[in-house]
């Protein structure tokens, strides 16, 4: 298995790098989906989530840079035409983009705009609109696929793109986010990027997978945890903030005694 599809006449220098390239690109995948379920299982705020946090974003940022030098890296080596590399292209940059704004929303300052949000909408916006023009693409041609990747990819790319993009939007009329919001834009984002990798993974290369599983509804399993997941932190984090709320409205509305005032009844 190699990174490109590389003949005997391919200087020794391009195969090592291919295979690491390759080796860095997996094993990136892998370690982010496994520090991303433990991140999402962990309880929050402590050292183990901490950890497993930063091992799963440094790990999906090196497995989603890679793919999207993938098609640069393809032409170099005459590996493949470009539009067949529009799916690593496109699945590259929307992961980066999702790991980077994520990161941003709980480590910048509150109610903070900067060039990050501008470019940030511009990206998304463009991943929406490529993803368009790829189904065009596919919808007129005869095989009704982008080399062996099907319409239904790009959908998720435009639907992400849009959802996101309008996210950033709003973000920039607002003036910045605080609170639950910066925790959910955290989440949500996340969580996304690491369904990209599962189902990368498990619907986009199960000829590595045993035989018995090739072709096993049970696949969608771990494609889909990380957005169930999601929905859970979500709401929980909704919860705790209205819980929190109640609670400083409760205490703000309580009877206060004076200095040497003492409880009626006493």
């Amino acid at each position: 298995m190699s990174f490109f599809e590389l003949t005997s006449r391919d200087p020794l220098y391009v195969k090592v790098a291919a295979d690491a390239l390759l080796a860095l690109h997996i094993g990136g995948g892998g370690v982010g989906m496994l520090a991303g379920a433990a991140a999402l299982l962990v309880p929050k705020g402590g050292r183990a989530h901490a950890l497993a946090g930063k091992t799963f974003l440094l790990a999906m940022l090196i497995m989603a840079g890679i793919g999207a030098a993938y098609p640069l890296l393809a032409i170099l080596t005459h590996a493949a035409p470009l539009i067949l590399q529009a799916p690593n292209a496109i699945a590259g940059i929307m992961t980066l983009y999702l790991l980077i704004t994520a990161q941003a929303a709980v480590t910048r300052p509150v109610r903070d705009v900067s060039a990050l949000e501008y470019g940030g909408l511009l990206a998304a916006f463009t991943v929406a609109a490529a993803g368009v023009a790829f189904i065009v693409v596919i919808i007129k041609s005869p095989p009704g696929t982008l080399g062996t990747t099907p319409p239904q990819a790009f959908f998720v790319f435009v639907l992400v793109g849009l959802i996101a993009g309008l996210c950033d939007l709003k973000v920039i009329l607002v003036g910045g986010i605080s609170g639950a919001a910066r925790l959910g834009r955290h989440l949500w984002r996340l969580c996304v990027s690491l369904t990209i990798a599962t189902g990368s993974f498990f619907l986009g290369q199960e000829k590595v997978l045993p035989h018995f599983m090739q072709g096993s509804p049970w696949l969608l399993a771990p494609v889909f945890a990380p957005l169930a997941l999601m929905a859970f932190w979500l709401v929980r984090v909704r919860v705790v903030r209205m819980r929190a709320v109640r609670r400083a409205k409760g205490a703000a509305q309580a009877p206060r005694l004076g200095p040497g005032a003492a409880p009626v009844g006493r």
